[in-house]
């Protein structure tokens, strides 16, 4: 196996447990290392720390599988990944739908996987990894089916603009036969359909999982506000806990469309409706007219996806919970969220804190939450914490 080997000083993140090697730390490599090669990691004094695959055309130069420098990286050693994997989500998390495959949490990195029932939607978002996908999926369908998990079929999503990063095309499509791409599934015992060839993403947010499950206690018999509802999710949860009304908004027509949907499939059109608007426009006239709620949800996208858009970010991420806050009834609660890495806890913890004195309200913490199980928070790899999710009391 080829190497490439560290400057003196650099890996620091490697040593501390990541997954990373960046273009900047490297001395030196071998002659003849082709994109998506596995190499062998050595530091500048030669010690061998492990096997990685290598990319030229990304910053992310090396991207570590394994710190055994004399593993073999066959089938045999990518069965024992998905194993681990598969085992850990029977463990921790209900498997009708969930994330199989969380990267770096899963020591595979660049791969996801979510299991829709029955589907399967893949995004691969590395060289190293795109090379080998199709024999990781093979293992996984197989060590499925010995559970009794027969798997119809597999759609992959690898669209996104990172996939421009490391010099490969965006690609989406089946991988195997064609199937129907609308699938349903039950989350908290609300039925969804999932449209995983034209949804956001894999076609379903599974990582607000259990924080929609605990919204339910405090919904039923109120009014409730669900902003950035996407398909409706949180507003669902809210009426399937026996809400008296819920407003679910949301900036995308497509998104409402299929909200409205998923409320008529169960049986709540009645009490949940869904409105087509820009949260940002639609909570101040809100405000105006009076409105208040007993629960509050803000789920926004992603306001930054880099270090450089923090700062305007964080004037979104205080705007929303400034009019969130004042639509809340005293004794009121409010679910306020990010799902942006680069908005640390401590980061928007003081946000919320600064929206609480703008608004003149007093918060009492209920719960602080993150990212379901199924996309487990690796410590060593921070980008793999993303999810900060805060209940308050609004006194």
């Amino acid at each position: 196996m080829r190497t490439i080997t560290l400057k003196k000083g650099e890996g620091r993140l490697l040593k501390k447990g990541g997954q990373w090697i960046f273009d900047n730390e490297i001395a030196r490599e071998d002659e003849g290392i082709a994109d998506g090669d596995l190499v062998s990691v050595l530091d500048f004094d030669g010690y061998r720390m492990g096997i990685g695959y290598l990319n030229h055309h990304s910053k992310i130069r090396v991207r570590m599988l394994t710190r055994d420098a004399d593993a073999v990286v066959d089938e045999k050693f990518w069965e024992e990944r998905v194993r681990l994997a598969w085992e850990y989500r029977k463990k921790t998390v209900d498997i009708s739908s969930c994330r199989l495959i969380f990267g770096e949490s899963d020591l595979m990195p660049g791969l996801t996987v979510d299991k829709f029932e029955d589907v399967l939607v893949v995004e691969s978002l590395s060289l190293g990894i795109d090379l080998r996908k199709k024999e990781i999926l093979g293992i996984l369908v197989k060590v499925l089916a010995e559970d009794g998990i027969r798997i119809r079929g597999i759609y992959e999503r690898s669209d996104a603009k990172e996939r421009l990063k490391e010099g490969m095309e965006r690609v989406k499509g089946f991988i195997g036969p064609e199937f129907d791409t609308k699938v349903q599934i039950v989350e908290n015992g609300v039925r969804y359909m999932v449209d995983v060839k034209d949804g956001q993403k894999t076609g379903f947010f599974l990582d607000q999982k259990y924080n929609r499950l605990a919204m339910q206690k405090f919904c039923k018999g109120a009014k409730v506000l669900d902003c950035f509802t996407h398909t409706g999710s949180f507003a669902l949860n809210a009426g399937i806990a026996g809400a008296a009304s819920v407003l679910g908004v949301d900036a995308s027509e497509l998104g409402c469309a299929q909200a409205r949907e998923n409320a008529e499939l169960n049986g709540l059109s009645d009490v949940v409706k869904f409105q087509c608007a820009d949260v940002f426009e639609l909570l101040p006239e809100l405000e105006a007219k009076g409105e208040k709620y007993d629960v509050v949800i803000l789920d926004p996208p992603a306001f930054t996806k880099s270090k450089d858009s923090v700062k305007n970010a964080t004037k979104g991420y205080r705007e929303i919970n400034i009019r969130g806050m004042k639509l809340v009834k005293p004794g009121g609660y409010l679910a306020t969220c990010s799902c942006s890495h680069f908005m640390t806890p401590d980061l928007l913890e003081d946000v919320i804190r600064q929206a609480a004195g703008s608004a003149h309200r007093r918060l009492r913490q209920v719960e602080f939450r993150t990212q379901a199980p199924d996309h487990p928070i690796l410590w060593a790899a921070g980008e793999s914490y993303y999810l900060k999710f805060w209940i308050f009391q609004v006194l």
